[in-house]
């Protein structure tokens, strides 16, 4: 086992490159270059008293200035604490305080910002000094640099979650752990750092995109093809366009992105994505419906079927959690709802009957990994086909929350991590059902909100992707449906009713209420991640605009 900085060092003259890419000409950076680059600025680092175990905090769009401190600071032996630009600026002011808040949970020693964000973050008493991204370089360039001993526990990563479900906590990813789980990556997707081009869009503030990317091809010496987040919302078919241009083998990217890319591939001319092998499908629920319109349309371009790539994966445990096998494509389980809802068992139903619902197989526990399903009351391991709650134990587990002893405690039950998902399997394989804290009780029935949320958005006028469900105490105490889906639409009233069918056929029931609100409305991560628990806060609290 090694340090990511001695896998960057061993890796660095591997003769691979970045290419960063965008709206402009792209830019290809060998490995070894960004890596002179860094020893540079880690030398920079150390001048202004960056010791190893010291907390750096960065904040910038990705570039090659972003991707080049990340390195650095490793290098010089701290731990980084990416901080997240969000997908979409709610205000200034939310994102500066957030920032903030981040800043002083993570303990940061030094404060690394990109110049065009630096006027929006004023300094104020209690922060950590602040620095510009332009401003780090060390005096005599890389030879000024001293290489600090390594220690596999020493934190290499502070990984806040997307904040789905809660206030963001700092996931402590030591050395040890997030180099178990490269090299499990590794294994698992059958990497070949001599032929494979990764490419990647996604947010290096994000576990998939710093980890399961850009980290994986920084310690490989992989080409990696890496662009913004917001060049591919501005133009998604830059997304294919960059898998085409570069031969890309490999990439990754949540269900929605799949949604856009499926939509821009319609009207796409010329591209050849026939050497794409792993289109990795996760962050969120994988929806196969989503996967085999996306099949669909990259196929008359030469994309094989079999690349795409459910998968599960989460920051506790640095990223990968389960894999299938490379270019085993989409495989479903067809279960009865009903049954899953009312005895959280997966009962096998043809895929014709009624109330049948299609599950994407994630593959099994990536190696160093294991998985369990167990029942969320008391621990109880739990047989195949038995839905409860997915724990997992292994090389890659995270040692906690930073500096957050009770929501560590509730981490871990036994050794096993936690997951708050519920989940079954089928011969170890994982298929997921949803979010334990989201499941909607109605009739005594466990409903998932997903379902409700994948049929509204197959209404006319609703933005797919961009619907909320939610459970709100109703008559007699019981538990009852609230819907809040963005809409263009000006005329809504006749939406009203579209939806409560979808909801009835579904559920069985109709909704208590349904809001439709102006596109950009719904709360959502900085991942993009849709808030189910903060839209639920701001109904209650009559602070959601109706459109």
């Amino acid at each position: 086992m090694s340090s990511l900085s001695a896998r960057i060092e061993a890796s660095a003259h591997r003769g691979g490159a970045i290419t960063f890419v965008g709206a402009e000409d792209p830019v290809r950076v060998p490995w070894s270059q960004l890596h002179d680059d860094a020893r540079s600025m880690a030398a920079g680092l150390q001048a202004r008293g960056v010791a190893p175990g010291d907390h750096v905090a960065i904040l910038g769009p990705t570039s090659r200035p972003l991707v080049t401190a990340i390195q650095a600071v490793w290098l010089a032996g701290a731990t980084i604490v990416v901080m997240p630009i969000p997908m979409r600026m709610g205000s200034i002011e939310e994102f500066v305080a957030a920032t903030r808040r981040r800043l002083h949970r993570a303990d940061v020693a030094l404060f690394l910002i990109d110049p065009d964000l630096a006027p929006f973050v004023e300094p104020e008493p209690g922060d950590p000094p602040i620095v510009g991204l332009d401003e780090v370089s060390g005096p005599g360039g890389a030879s000024r640099y001293e290489r600090p001993a390594d220690d596999l526990d020493r934190l290499a990563i502070l990984q806040f979650t997307s904040g789905s479900t809660a206030d963001p906590k700092g996931v402590a990813l030591p050395h040890r752990a997030v180099g178990a789980n490269l090299d499990a990556i590794a294994e698992a997707a059958a990497l070949d750092p001599d032929d494979d081009v990764l490419v990647s869009w996604l947010p290096l503030y994000h576990d998939m995109g710093l980890v399961g990317l850009l980290t994986l091809a920084m310690t490989t010496g992989t080409d990696l093809v890496l662009g913004a987040p917001q060049d591919f919302m501005a133009a998604p078919l830059r997304w294919m366009q960059w898998l085409s241009d570069f031969g890309g083998t490999a990439t990754a990217g949540p269900n929605f992105s799949y949604v856009l890319a499926a939509r821009a591939l319609r009207r796409a001319e010329g591209l050849d994505l026939s050497r794409l092998r792993i289109a990795l499908n996760g962050a969120e629920p994988v929806d196969p419906d989503t996967v085999e319109a996306f099949v669909a349309a990259a196929a008359p371009f030469g994309m094989r079927p079999g690349a795409v790539f459910p998968a599960f994966g989460m920051a506790e445990v640095a990223i990968a959690g389960t894999f299938p096998p490379p270019l085993a494509g989409l495989r479903t389980d067809v279960v009865d709802l009903k049954v899953l809802e009312s005895e959280r068992y997966a009962a096998p139903i043809d895929a014709d009957a009624p109330h049948a619902r299609r599950l994407a197989k994630l593959g099994r526990a990536v190696p160093g990994l294991q998985i369990r399903i167990v029942d969320p009351a008391t621990g109880q391991v739990l047989s195949d086909r038995e839905a409860g709650e997915l724990e997992i134990q292994g090389t890659s587990v995270c040692s906690g929350y930073y500096n957050d002893p009770e929501a560590t405690a509730e981490l871990f039950r036994d050794g096993w991590l936690r997951t708050g998902d519920l989940a079954y399997t089928i011969d170890d394989e994982l298929v997921m059902c949803g979010r334990i804290k989201d499941v909607i009780i109605v009739g005594g029935r466990n409903v998932f909100p997903e379902d409700i949320e994948r049929a509204v958005s197959g209404v006319d006028g609703v933005r797919p992707g961009n619907v909320i469900a939610f459970g709100v105490e109703g008559r007699n105490g019981r538990e009852a449906i609230v819907v809040v889906a963005e809409t263009k639409a000006e005329d809504t009233a006749a939406m009203h009713g579209t939806i409560n069918e979808h909801v009835r056929r579904v559920v069985g029931t109709p909704a208590k209420d349904i809001v439709l609100v102006p596109p950009g409305t719904l709360p959502k991560t900085s991942s993009g991640k849709l808030q189910r628990s903060l839209c639920r806060q701001r109904y209650l609290e009559v602070d959601l605009q109706r459109a």
